[in-house]
C-alpha cells in the first residue's frame, strides 16, 4: 500500500470477503475525509459475508462493509466548514432525503429514500466505512466530547440503536424489563435501560458467554434458553419486553413474558418474509407493540453519555484485532460463544 491507496474490507458475495487496496478518496465541497481508527463488526456485516445478503438486500456489486466507525478528521473539501484536521470524530451512518413526509415529521431513521453506510439496499450500493479513509458529508461528522477515547466511542453507533429502542419503550423508570437476546445490541440495551432508570432487567440468550456480558452490563437476571431456569419466563410479568435477538422464538418469549397490558418493542430484525406471530396472545393480553429501527439524533446523546460515564459499555468490546487479521476478526465476531463486540483497528498506518 502506498500514499495513493488504502485498505478496505470488501464483500464480493457469500463467503467471499477480501481486504483490498482501493484509491484514497478525496472530499469534495461539503464533504470531510476521516482517517478511520476503529470499526465495529455488525451483524449485517456478518450476513453480507456469510450469505451475500441482509434480508432482501442482496449484493449486486462489491461492497465495502461497515457503519460503526470512528477516527480523526483528515481534511475537509473546498469551502467546507468542518472540525480541524486531527479532531477525533464519530460518523453518523445515515443519509436521509430531508424532504419526504417521514423526514419532515422528524423521523429521519424511517426516511422513504434513505442511504446507510455499508448497505446493499440501494443500487449502486452505499459503500461503507471499514477502510483507512472515509468521505462523508460534513454534517455527518460529530466531534467527540472532551476526553472520550476513540476505542470506547467505536461502540456509539450500536449503542445509539439500543438507546433509540429504550426511547421507544417510553418511561422505563422503576419498571421491570425483559430483554431477549444478549448479543452486542441486547447488552447495550441493558446499559441504556440502566441509564434510563429501569428497576430490574432480565436477559435471555441461548449461550452462556453473552449472558455473562449482560450481567456485567447490569442485568439482574440472566436466563439461558433451554435450561430449567427458562421454564418460568412465561410467568415473568415484566412491564416491558425488548426483542433484540432477531429470532421468532425471542419474540414469542416477549409476548408471553410481558404482563397483560404491557409493551413489546421489536428491535431485532426477523428473517425475511412473513413471520408467524402469537397474534391471539397480543389481542387477548391487550399488549402494545412498537417497532424500533436504527436511530436519528440519538448518536450525539450517546456520545455524551459515554463521555460522562452514564453509559458504561466497556464489557461489550471483547476483542480488538488489526485490520490485517480481518478474516479472523469476522470469524470471531460470528461466534457468540467467544465474542461480543469485535473491533477492527486501522491504526497501524495513517494519521488516525
Amino acid at each position: 500500500m502506498n500514499s495513493a491507496t488504502m485498505r478496505a474490507v470488501v464483500a464480493h458475495g457469500a463467503g467471499d470477503l477480501r481486504l483490498e487496496e482501493r484509491p484514497v478518496p478525496k472530499p469534495g465541497p461539503g464533504e470531510v475525509a476521516v482517517d478511520i481508527r476503529y470499526g465495529g463488526i455488525c451483524g449485517s456485516d456478518l450476513h453480507y459475508w456469510r450469505h451475500g445478503a441482509v434480508g432482501e438486500f442482496r449484493l449486486r456489486e462489491p461492497l465495502i462493509l461497515g457503519h460503526e466507525v470512528v477516527g480523526r478528521v483528515r481534511e475537509a473539501g473546498p469551502g467546507t466548514q468542518a472540525p480541524s484536521p486531527g479532531t477525533p470524530v464519530a460518523v453518523h451512518p445515515l443519509a436521509s432525503c430531508g424532504t419526504c413526509r417521514q423526514c419532515l415529521a422528524g423521523r429521519r431513521n424511517t426516511c422513504l429514500d434513505t442511504g446507510y453506510l455499508g448497505s446493499a439496499a440501494r443500487n449502486p450500493h452505499v459503500q461503507g466505512g471499514l477502510a483507512d479513509v472515509l468521505v462523508v458529508p460534513a454534517e455527518r461528522v460529530l466531534p467527540l466530547p472532551e476526553g472520550l477515547d476513540l476505542r470506547l466511542a467505536a461502540v456509539a453507533e450500536p449503542a445509539a440503536v439500543a438507546w433509540h429502542a429504550v426511547r421507544q419503550a417510553g418511561d422505563v423508570r422503576g419498571k421491570h424489563v425483559l430483554v431477549t437476546g444478549a448479543g452486542p445490541i441486547g447488552c447495550l440495551v441493558v446499559a441504556a435501560l440502566r441509564a434510563a432508570g429501569a428497576a430490574g432487567i432480565t436477559v435471555t440468550d441461548v449461550h452462556e458467554a453473552p449472558l455473562a456480558v449482560a450481567r456485567q452490563m447490569g442485568a439482574a437476571s440472566a436466563v439461558r434458553v433451554g435450561t430449567d431456569a427458562a421454564d418460568g419466563l412465561d410467568e415473568l410479568t415484566a412491564d416491558i419486553a425488548i426483542e433484540s435477538s432477531g429470532n421468532p422464538a425471542g419474540l414469542r418469549t416477549c409476548v408471553y413474558g410481558v404482563d397483560r397490558g404491557g409493551l413489546v418493542v421489536g428491535l431485532g430484525l426477523l428473517p425475511p418474509g412473513d413471520t408467524p406471530v402469537a397474534a391471539n396472545a397480543l389481542i387477548t393480553r391487550e399488549l402494545r407493540f412498537a417497532g424500533s429501527f436504527r436511530f436519528d439524533d440519538e448518536l450525539a446523546e450517546v456520545l455524551g453519555a459515554l463521555a460522562d460515564g452514564r453509559l458504561p459499555v466497556e464489557p461489550v468490546v471483547t476483542s480488538v484485532l488489526p485490520v490485517a487479521h480481518t478474516k479472523e476478526a469476522f470469524e470471531l465476531a460470528a461466534d457468540p460463544a467467544r465474542s461480543c463486540k469485535v473491533l477492527l483497528d486501522f491504526g497501524e498506518t495513517g494519521t488516525a
